[in-house]
C-alpha cells in the first residue's frame, strides 16, 4: 500500500492541507518548549504530544525529520510578555516562592529543566535533534536585535529596544486579531512605555535592574525579550526557510505573530510554512486550576508524593499510573480540538496499555519457543496497521488511530496458539505500532545505561573516586559564588559521561555513555 498523504491544520490559511517539505521527504520544525521555572502540567505536555506524533507520523512514511525544541530559560513576565519589562518575573517569583531550596535562579533553571526531560522521557517522546537554550543564545539574539534595529524593524528606548509593529505588513495575519484586538491585549497585559511609538510595538531588549538575569549589550546591561529567542533559535538551526512550527494554542498570539514578524523581517520573506497549535486541555470539565485541586503535573500522576492530596487517592494508592496510560489519555482527543480529561479516561487508557503489554508477553514467550507453523495473522494486522497509519495521517486523528489499533491487539489476543510465524508477525506489527504511537512500550530504556556490574547506572568503582573529588570541587565553586567554574567541571563531567542532577536533596550522579 502506498503511503497516505500526511494532513495537518495549518493555522496560517485556516486550512487542512497537505503537508509538503521544502526538501523532499524531509520535515523540518521548530517546537516551542517550556519555560523552566515550574514542573510542567499535563496540559504543556499536550502541546508536546503532538509535536511527537507530528515526527513519528513523518518517519512512519519514510521521511527525514529534524526537529528543534527550545528550553526557555530566561525568566520572563507571568502575564503575556508583549511588551516591556513591567510586571513580575516567572523565574524570579518562583526562587522567591521556593526559599531556600535554590542557591541563585540558575540552579532553579537546571532543576527545572532537568525535571521537564525526565517527564518527556518518561511519556516516551521522542528527542529533537536539537534542544537549545535560550541563555546559551543571548549573542545571537543580540545580534538580530541589531540587525532589526538597522533595518529599522526596531528602536530604542530608555526601557529597551522594540519591535515596530508599524514596519511589517499582516501583523495579526495569524491570530486574525484586528488592531483593537490587539491594543486591548496589550493594554490587559503589560505596563506601558510612554517613549513607544505604537503600543503593540513588543520588547525585544529590555533593562530592568531588578532582573535576576543581566548581559551586556550596545544598550547596556539586560536581557532579551521572549519572541526573539524562538526566532533566533528556530533559523539558527534549521536556516531562514523551514517547513512547520509547533506550541499551544495560547501561543498563536502574540508569540507567535510576533515570531513571524521577527522572522519576516530578518530574512526578508515568509520563514515557516505550516503552524500547528494544539487546543487548550480541561480536568473534569473544568479549566485545570490550583485552586480548584484539578491542577496536575506529569509526575503528579505518575509519582504522586504522600503530600500530593490533590491527586485522587485511586490513584496514590497504587504509587501512580503507568507514564504510557497517560500518553494514551492524552491522546484520546484530537490535538485541535479542546479536550475533557477525566480520570475515567486515564483508568480507560491504563487499561488499554495493560492489554498491549499483556499482548506483548505473550509474543515474546512464543518468539523464545520459536515453534513452527503457519501465519495466520499476519494478513490480519497489516490492513490494522494501515488504518492506523491512514488516521494519524489525516491531522492526527488520534481517537481513530488509537481505536484502529486496539483491533489489532483484540487480534492477537484472539489467537489461541501462537507459532513463531504468527509470533514474528505480532511482534512487527508491535514495534511498528510502537514507533507510530508510541504506547506499547518506553523506547527510553535502553538510555538508562545500566548493567549487571553498574548498579543504578554508575560509573566503574574505579572512577568514582574521581568523580567524586570533581563534584565536592563543583560544589566548592558553587558555594564561593564561581559558577562559571562550576559549569566548567559540570562539563569536564559531561565529556566523561556523567550527567548531574542537582537536587533539592543533593547531587546526584549517574554514567551516560560506556567508560572504559
Amino acid at each position: 500500500m502506498p503511503s497516505p498523504t500526511f494532513r495537518l491544520y495549518n493555522t496560517l490559511t485556516h486550512e487542512t492541507e497537505p503537508v509538503e517539505p521544502i526538501e523532499e521527504e524531509h520535515l523540518r520544525f521548530y517546537s516551542c518548549g517550556p519555560t523552566v521555572y515550574m514542573y510542567a502540567h499535563i496540559g504543556n505536555f499536550r502541546s508536546f504530544l503532538t509535536a511527537d506524533l507530528i515526527r513519528r507520523t513523518a518517519e512512519a512514511i519514510g521521511w527525514d525529520v529534524t526537529n528543534v525544541s527550545n528550553i526557555t530559560d530566561v525568566g520572563h513576565l507571568t502575564q503575556d510578555d508583549l511588551v516591556d519589562p513591567g510586571g513580575e518575573d516567572k523565574m524570579q517569583r518562583a526562587l522567591e516562592r521556593e526559599g531556600e531550596r535554590f542557591a541563585n535562579i540558575y540552579d532553579l533553571a537546571r532543576h527545572y529543566t532537568e525535571a521537564f526531560l525526565e517527564d518527556w522521557g518518561a511519556l516516551n517522546l521522542r528527542e529533537p535533534e536539537v534542544r537549545p537554550r535560550a541563555t546559551e543564545h543571548v549573542t545571537d539574539q543580540l545580534e538580530a536585535v541589531i540587525e532589526l534595529v538597522e533595518k529599522e524593524h526596531a528602536y530604542t528606548t530608555d526601557h529597551g529596544v522594540y519591535f515596530s509593529v508599524e514596519s511589517v505588513e499582516d501583523y495579526g495575519h495569524l491570530s486574525g486579531n484586528t488592531e483593537a484586538q490587539q491594543l486591548q491585549a496589550t493594554e490587559r497585559d503589560v505596563v506601558e512605555d510612554p517613549d513607544k511609538r505604537d503600543p503593540r510595538d513588543f520588547a525585544l531588549w529590555k533593562h530592568d535592574p531588578q532582573h535576576l538575569m543581566h548581559w551586556h549589550s550596545p544598550w547596556g546591561w539586560g536581557y532579551p525579550g521572549w519572541h526573539i529567542e524562538c526566532s533566533v533559535m528556530g533559523m539558527q538551526y534549521l536556516g531562514d526557510r523551514f517547513d512547520l512550527h509547533t506550541g499551544g494554542e495560547d501561543l498563536i498570539f502574540p508569540h507567535h505573530e510576533c515570531e513571524i514578524a521577527q522572522n519576516q523581517s530578518l530574512a526578508g520573506h515568509q520563514v515557516v510554512n505550516y503552524w500547528v497549535h494544539t487546543r487548550f486541555l480541561q480536568v473534569e470539565g473544568e479549566k485545570m486550576s490550583k485552586s480548584k485541586d484539578n491542577f496536575y503535573t506529569v509526575r503528579d500522576l505518575i509519582a504522586p508524593g504522600p503530600d500530593d492530596d490533590h491527586v485522587p487517592a485511586s490513584i496514590r494508592e497504587q504509587g501512580g499510573v503507568d507514564p504510557l496510560a497517560l500518553r494514551y489519555a492524552l491522546m484520546q482527543g484530537q490535538y485541535r480540538k479542546p479536550f475533557n480529561f477525566t480520570l475515567d479516561t486515564l483508568h480507560t487508557a491504563a487499561r488499554h496499555v495493560r492489554r498491549y503489554q499483556d499482548a506483548a508477553e505473550r509474543v515474546d514467550a512464543a518468539l523464545a519457543a520459536d515453534a513452527d507453523g503457519p501465519d495466520e495473522l499476519g494478513s490480519r494486522l497489516r490492513p490494522i496497521y494501515d488504518r492506523t497509519l491512514e488516521a494519524m495521517c489525516d491531522d492526527l486523528n488520534t481517537p481513530a488511530a488509537t481505536a484502529a489499533a486496539l483491533d489489532g491487539v483484540k487480534a492477537i489476543e484472539q489467537t489461541d496458539r501462537l507459532n513463531g510465524a504468527t509470533a514474528r508477525s505480532a511482534c512487527n506489527w508491535l514495534d511498528r505500532t510502537n514507533a507510530l504511537l508510541g504506547v506499547v512500550e518506553p523506547e527510553h530504556e535502553a538510555d538508562q545505561h545500566t548493567d549487571a556490574g553498574s548498579e543504578n547506572g554508575l560509573a566503574p568503582a574505579h572512577l568514582s573516586d574521581s568523580i567524586d573529588t570533581l563534584l565536592e570541587d563543583r560544589e566548592a565553586a558553587r558555594a564561593d559564588g564561581e559558577y562559571a567554574r562550576a559549569d566548567a567541571i559540570r562539563d569536564t563531567l559531561e565529556a566523561l559521561g556523567i550527567e548531574v542532577m542537582d537536587r533539592p536533596e543533593g547531587t546526584e550522579w549517574r554514567r551516560t555513555v560506556e567508560l572504559e
